[in-house]
């Protein structure tokens, strides 16, 4: 099976509400590569200024950790509860899923650019942050995960699109409860 326009990952969708809603929680065994720490943010900077830092930390330190479990077959995806909930945890999750069905890994890095808060919505009982990114998985190879070997990919696939994101504050500190790719260049 082959992966299609911008890996399966541009599949991961979601939603929010003004709740957040219930983690799916399951035991796991520790992870085959240690998840990346979960960012804060420590400059002197306002209040809001510093959440949307935050935010947007966090945002990347999710993209750092999904690019761990796609190149571990092996590795735990109950990682992501760190980085996500909600429909984005669910979506990577299945997404990662599929990869791995299919017997395909991925190398390289992603690159999450041009950061962008399009809004932010502070003054609630769950803070929200909009982000517009660019994701870029040029630098990003997809393998046969037995025998290493590129698999065959549409030539007119994007590699560099625009990720509106919804970021929440819960309890544990903030995360990924939205990732919807566009089919915009970036």
């Amino acid at each position: 099976m082959a992966l299609i326009a911008g890996v399966t990952l541009a599949a991961l969708t979601g939603c929010s509400s003004d709740e957040p809603a219930d983690e799916k929680a399951s035991p796991s065994a520790p992870a085959a590569s240690d998840p990346a720490p979960v960012p804060t943010v420590t400059e002197s900077v306002s209040g809001d200024e510093a959440a949307q830092a935050e935010a947007i930390s966090v945002y990347g330190a999710y993209w750092r950790q999904m690019q761990v479990l796609y190149a571990d077959p092996d590795a735990d995806t109950g990682t992501l509860k760190q980085f996500a909930v909600a429909e984005a945890l669910v979506g990577a999750q299945q997404d990662i899923k599929r990869m791995r069905d299919a017997n395909q890994v991925i190398t390289g890095k992603v690159m999450v650019g041009d950061q962008t808060v399009t809004k932010a919505d502070l003054d609630r009982k769950v803070p929200k942050v909009f982000l517009s990114s660019c994701l870029d998985i040029t630098k990003w190879n997809v393998l046969d995960a037995k025998t290493r070997k590129p698999v065959s990919l549409p030539a007119t696939r994007l590699t560099k699109y625009t990720v509106e994101s919804t970021v929440e504050k819960w309890p544990q500190g903030w995360r990924v409860v939205r990732d919807r790719p566009t089919e915009k260049a970036c």
